[in-house]
């Protein structure tokens, strides 16, 4: 009788612990596509920012995820963020001038073991340049935004959190995303240039809102198969400058604030892009020495990232 309780308590504790590990290893796969999905969008945007002190021809930006580490057995995740952006300016040579290059390295830390209201925590290091190697500082004592080079360092430290809807009549449902985070840019080294006024601490605040719909139900050839899609996205953006920058009290919007709001819409048809609408402020251009500019800006084309797009299998 001592034996044969002892055997069934031993089986239940082995069944308690077989099931913790199985709802781990399910929460760190799971997050894995949570870090990709919340990750910036690439973009093609034809006639750039409009408002721009420069006109262009055509803007993009492309940028991905490579996730070196992200295995169910670990609740912890690295990646390397590659991140350029180039403006094709309106001239005659259609000329790049000074590309936008940002390499990063990012960890993530699971802190809880539900996805549908998920929060984990994110650390980066990233380097940004522009390729450039002349002053970055004229002879007048103005910037050179022609050829300067320019160079900085940052760290940005992240607590991200959101949750599901329930599944509505329809089979849609919507996703609420959230980003707290502090970026600081005098890690390492960085252009003395920056001096004259660049945002070297910033704020950032990020809400995404998503959608998520059938678009293929039990197709003739799949009977037992359904797949759904993001449909819309809407990304809100604000960061601002909290530094010490010469003449600039901390109440000085127009010089630290950078906001955006973008749309972006996939039609049924289309698979891993949207169509995009984007209208924002920067005080502080991020676009490489151009740190000085300031100007509110739309911004039309497409953009792409990873999104969720998955079939489910049904019995019946």
């Amino acid at each position: 009788m001592l034996l044969s309780l002892s055997l069934i308590l031993f089986s239940f504790q082995l069944f308690a612990q077989d099931s913790l590990v199985l709802k781990r290893e399910f929460a760190n796969k799971q997050y894995v596509n949570l870090y990709k999905e919340n990750s910036d969008f690439a973009y093609t945007s034809p006639i750039g920012e409009t408002g721009a002190p420069s006109k262009y021809v055509i803007n993009g930006r492309l940028t991905t995820t490579y996730m070196l580490l992200g295995s169910y057995k670990s609740p912890i995740a690295f990646s390397i963020i590659p991140d350029f952006t180039v403006r094709v300016r309106d001239e005659v040579s259609a000329g790049v001038r000074t590309p936008s290059y940002r390499l990063g390295f990012a960890a993530y830390a699971r802190l809880n073991k539900n996805p549908d209201r998920y929060q984990y925590a994110e650390l980066a290091f990233t380097h940004h340049s522009n390729g450039q190697d002349q002053d970055a500082i004229n002879l007048d004592g103005t910037i050179n935004t022609l050829t300067g080079n320019f160079n900085a360092n940052y760290l940005t430290a992240s607590y991200r959190f959101g949750n599901l809807t329930a599944t509505s009549i329809d089979e849609s449902y919507y996703s609420f995303n959230h980003r707290l985070g502090l970026q600081w840019h005098k890690f390492f080294r960085y252009e003395p240039a920056l001096d004259l006024g660049f945002g070297f601490t910033r704020i950032l605040y990020n809400f995404s809102w998503r959608k998520y719909d059938q678009i293929e139900k039990k197709a003739r050839n799949k009977p037992n198969v359904e797949t759904e899609k993001e449909t819309w996205r809407l990304n809100t953006e604000v960061s601002y400058a909290v530094n010490k920058i010469p003449a600039k009290n901390l109440m000085n919007l127009q010089k630290r604030l950078n906001a955006e709001i973008n749309f972006n819409y996939s039609f049924p048809f289309m698979n891993n892009v949207f169509l995009m609408a984007a209208v924002g402020y920067y005080g502080e251009d991020n676009y490489n020495i151009y740190f000085q500019d300031r100007y509110g800006y739309l911004r039309f084309g497409l953009s792409s990232g990873f999104l969720r797009n998955r079939s489910r299998h049904y019995d019946n």
